[in-house]
């Protein structure tokens, strides 16, 4: 039996769908499997909350004095936020969209510091515009929430059944571990 998506459904594409990032919010609070999902969910959130700040702010205007600082602040709340990601446990590492939420914050980071640096310091205007960052931070957040969603759907699959998704004995952990031990020879 198919379980109902916490995701509301567009009618147009019959796919789940977030239009917004107070909706976003709804469901990063309502993403709480575990204490993990929980700190998650709250740095996703704050996240959000710098995302529409600096969208707000380059609506009105790209004046380096009044975004730099802005995007200066939100690398530092990236780079916490990887932090924490990098800090998650075997369940979540285990996940195929872990790679690609880690490689989205590191883009994202990227095209902050670029943006940052275009045009130089002496320019006056910043040359990002807020649909060039919506873009990006959509695109970031969005890998996340899917991971999160991943996750839930793996841990109440756990809770259902006994699995073994996560088991390190499993022979493809211990071929994971020795290509890592390989990698950091």
């Amino acid at each position: 039996m198919a379980s109902k998506p916490r995701l509301p459904i567009d009618p147009t594409t019959n796919l789940p769908s977030i239009n917004s990032f107070g909706e976003l919010s709804n469901f990063l609070r309502s993403a709480v499997a575990d204490e993990d999902s929980r700190q998650l969910s709250e740095s996703m959130g704050q996240l959000a909350t710098h995302v529409e700040a600096i969208i707000a702010r380059l609506r009105l205007n790209r004046n380096r004095t009044a975004v730099a600082p802005m995007l200066v602040d939100m690398l530092t709340v990236l780079r916490s936020h990887r932090n924490l990601i990098v800090n998650l446990g075997l369940p979540w590492r285990g996940l195929y969209e872990y790679a690609g939420y880690l490689q989205a914050l590191n883009n994202f980071r990227v095209l902050i510091g670029q943006w940052l640096l275009d045009g130089g310091p002496r320019s006056i205007d910043l040359l990002v515009s807020a649909e060039d960052f919506e873009l990006v931070a959509w695109r970031t957040l969005g890998e996340g929430t899917l991971m999160i969603d991943m996750y839930e759907q793996v841990v109440s699959r756990q809770s259902d059944e006994p699995s073994t998704l996560f088991d390190p004995t499993q022979p493809q952990v211990e071929r994971a571990v020795q290509w890592w031990k390989k990698l950091r020879r």
